[in-house]
């Protein structure tokens, strides 16, 4: 255990020295959160705005559009958390494949090192890094709810967010991890995070939302782990919201915007359980893991 907290501590302070690394890491998030917050969110709350107008009765047109705005950018946040915890994560990643390229890691090859553990230690460096950068953007976007008026989610609301948080980063980097293993180079490297942090967004259903799309495509994005990461997210993030925001409405109304938004998911006419969701993930993660460990056992057997 103390090797893998040696290495883990290693490859930290490999990424959090380089400054550049970590300053255009926090500016992305930003730039990414206030462009999904100003567009995007601006985009959704004014649908859900006509939405709730078009429900009849007597409403508060000025209150419904604060409640509206207010929890489409929640849902905004949401999706950029668990964005970040993909892509930030495959950042920190980088410092392995950036080992191998300078042929830095043969000299803990030839070292007693396990090699199970060396793996650990850049996947926990990229889960403890990736978790506090998004707790970062977590706090940035309550500064920006605080400032705007809108206060602040609740003590045990922001627990259940960084716990997600925590979570997702630990899948993401035990499956960027997995990939990192077949890529050899910076330049490999760079382009597939451009891949990815181009694909992460429709996979977890931010930039489309989920009833936007076939019932197939949905199918296959009910399997991955990114829909259901966002999905949890959601769920936690816009609960008190939604309520105020469909206050005084049939509860069809709520129940069609979170099926329709990604934020519930159904298998059939069965609703994916909050704690199947967290199994989905772990699985995800541990077979990662499981694969990694074989992976590298087969090239230590071509190495001798």
């Amino acid at each position: 255990m103390e090797t893998v907290l040696y290495l883990t501590k290693r490859n930290c302070k490999i990424f959090l020295r380089d400054r550049a690394a970590v300053f255009f890491s926090v500016l992305s998030m930003m730039i990414v959160l206030g462009l999904m917050v100003v567009f995007l969110g601006k985009m959704q709350s004014d649908g859900l705005v006509e939405l709730l107008a078009g429900m009849g009765g007597e409403r508060d047109l000025v209150q419904d559009e604060k409640n509206a705005v207010y929890l489409v950018q929640l849902w905004t946040l949401g999706g950029i958390l668990v964005v970040n915890s993909v892509t930030v994560t495959m950042t920190v990643l980088g410092n392995m494949v950036r080992d191998e390229t300078r042929k830095r890691i043969m000299a803990f090859y030839v070292t007693p090192v396990n090699r199970v553990k060396l793996s650990l230690g850049y996947i926990f460096a990229a889960w403890l890094v990736g978790t506090g950068m998004c707790v970062l953007t977590l706090a940035a976007g309550e500064i920006y709810f605080l400032v705007r008026g809108y206060g602040v989610l609740g003590a045990a609301a922001l627990l259940k967010i960084v716990g997600i948080i925590a979570l997702c980063a630990f899948t993401f980097s035990a499956l960027g991890y997995l990939a990192a293993l077949f890529v050899h180079s910076d330049s490999a490297w760079s382009g597939l995070l451009t891949v990815i942090g181009t694909l992460v967004g429709f996979l977890g259903g931010i930039y489309l939302p989920l009833g936007s799309l076939s019932e197939n495509l949905q199918g296959v994005l009910k399997c991955l782990p990114v829909l259901n990461g966002t999905s949890m997210m959601w769920s936690v993030c816009t609960r008190e919201a939604a309520g105020e925001t469909f206050a005084g409405l049939p509860d069809v109304a709520g129940e069609v915007f979170r099926k329709e938004m990604g934020i519930t998911i159904f298998w059939g006419e069965r609703e994916i359980l909050l704690w199947e969701q967290v199994a989905i993930l772990l699985v995800y993660g541990i077979i990662a893991i499981a694969v990694a460990a074989l992976v590298n056992r087969r090239r230590k057997l071509k190495d001798r």
